[in-house]
């Protein structure tokens, strides 16, 4: 396989500061896939729109951003990160500005489509810098600030939405991108170095079966609870859409085995016990730093009286934590044995989201609300940083962008899952609580009597144990990680080399 181009051109470049200049890209589309919904409201009545409309200004950025990960990723590999990153924050900035500038819903979710697909170029490139940049010993670090800005970015979206909707108008949450994606283009032209590029054949086939798969398993995981699990038109239904996007997939998957020449993805990535973990671990984390919210915030909102943005600043005790812990976990997890760190952090999760979800009850004092999220925060600082630099530490330099298109992919499934499943959990406990009750939690919230709020503060505590308990699987999948090679013990002078301890 050629490879082309210098590892970096000109004077060395600190890994830092090229970081620093990515993550502003990073956190503004993680913020994009939040801060609609505190608009929703503002934009039905604006453009005139119904539910079923508006709610696709969320789900087509969502599909277009998921989807297509695995290509992009390997762009990455093919034309170097740098320049793929650099081209999708133009699309992504210029999409912005086109969805502050539409006057239909209609043309509002064709630009959050193109947003959505800026996105997804952007983000495995991020990624794969830390990757190819950052020695194996300080990647802890360098991922606990990736991992900071993702966990922070999806509490400051609704927080953020809020602020401009009320001040400014639901536009200025798209037009706000505008300036800060110059900035980021500028910076990362100046700051991330020009890395390695390597020529690789696209799997036109690969590509294709990954797309329609993702496609067909990602829409009807995500619009399943809006359909009912049932019929969408004709003969198509959520769970037939479901099972062909896994049968495709499965497709996908015996064709990268067959395919004699350059597959799409290498599945010698498995191979690797801490990549397959990794990527089981953040699955589970990515469901449940996406359905954890929902029912504290409708809780929040409907129990307790809070509007959406206090509720939102409900959770920013988290943020605090998480932001101010990422540096401290990212040494840790540079240091010590990735097991110990990220086990600490999702049985943190789990002990809180249980505890949380003990005190979720109409009259609990703040304080008692503030406790168990505030340690959600911090053991949250302690999963992102050790898992995500676990799961790079042995890539192939060849292969990082592969691999972290692959990573992200499931991170954003698992989001999918955990969206899909806390909606279903939801409807299921206000079912059986409160059986006069539409299945609609949010559309009930704003007119909740007061009598019905233990049975519906109830049903949201107890929606809570799902993330809890799928966080176990993830635990365990972390606990089963291999000592990293540079943690090895090796004699005084030694190289060390290996696998690692086992």
């Amino acid at each position: 396989m050629a490879e082309r181009g210098r590892a970096v051109t000109g004077a060395p470049v600190n890994p830092w500061h090229a970081l620093w200049a990515l993550v502003i890209g990073f956190f503004m589309i993680l913020v994009d896939a939040t801060i609609v919904s505190v608009a929703t409201p503002a934009i039905m009545q604006d453009l005139g729109a119904d539910v079923a409309s508006v709610v696709w200004v969320t789900s087509a950025y969502l599909l277009a951003y998921a989807v297509p990960l695995l290509v992009t990723g390997r762009l990455g590999d093919r034309f170097g990160p740098k320049q793929v990153y650099a081209v999708g924050l133009v699309i992504f900035t210029l999409a912005s500005l086109w969805c502050g500038l539409t006057t239909t819903v209609a043309q509002l979710i064709v630009a959050r489509i193109v947003q959505g697909l800026g996105a997804s170029m952007m983000n495995p490139q991020t990624m794969s810098v830390i990757t190819r940049t950052f020695p194996a010993d300080q990647r802890g670090r360098a991922m606990s600030l990736w991992g900071a800005v993702a966990g922070i970015a999806t509490l400051v979206g609704p927080i953020l939405g809020g602020v401009l909707v009320d001040g400014l108008g639901w536009e200025w949450i798209f037009f706000v991108n505008v300036p800060v994606g110059v900035v980021g283009l500028v910076l990362a032209l100046r700051l991330v170095p020009d890395l390695p590029t390597h020529v690789h054949r696209f799997d036109l086939l690969g590509v294709l079966l990954s797309g329609v798969g993702m496609f067909l398993l990602v829409f009807g995981i995500q619009e399943g609870q809006a359909f009912g699990w049932g019929r969408i038109a004709g003969p198509i239904s959520v769970w037939s859409l479901i099972i062909a996007g896994i049968l495709v997939l499965a497709g996908f998957v015996f064709w990268q085995v067959r395919n004699r020449g350059e597959p799409l993805l290498s599945l010698a990535l498995f191979r690797d016990r801490n990549f397959s973990l990794a990527n089981i671990a953040i699955t589970t984390v990515g469901f449940t730093v996406t359905s954890q919210a929902f029912p504290i915030m409708l809780y929040a909102q409907g129990v307790r009286g809070l509007s959406p943005t206090e509720a939102a600043l409900l959770l920013a005790p988290m943020a605090v934590f998480s932001g101010v812990l990422a540096p401290v976990v990212g040494r840790l997890a540079d240091r010590h044995h990735p097991r110990h760190t990220a086990g600490v952090g999702l049985l943190g999760v789990t002990v809180a989201l249980v505890w949380l979800a003990a005190v979720m009850v109409p009259n609990a004092p703040i304080w008692q609300l503030l406790l168990p999220l505030g340690l959600l925060g911090a053991a949250s600082a302690f999963v992102w940083a050790p898992i995500g630099s676990t799961a790079t530490r042995n890539l192939p330099m060849a292969h990082a962008g592969a691999g972290s298109g692959v990573y992200n992919t499931t991170r954003q499934v698992g989001a999918v899952l955990g969206s899909a499943g806390i909606a279903a959990i939801m409807e299921a406990r206000l079912a059986a609580l409160l059986p006069g009750m539409s299945g609609d939690a949010e559309a009930a919230v704003g007119g909740l009597p007061p009598a019905q709020h233990g049975a519906f503060a109830a049903a949201m505590a107890q929606s809570l144990l799902l993330p809890a308990g799928v966080l176990l699987v993830g635990l365990v999948a972390v606990l089963c990680f291999a000592r990293p090679t540079h943690l090895r013990r090796a004699p005084a002078g030694a190289a060390v080399s290996g696998a690692g301890d086992r």
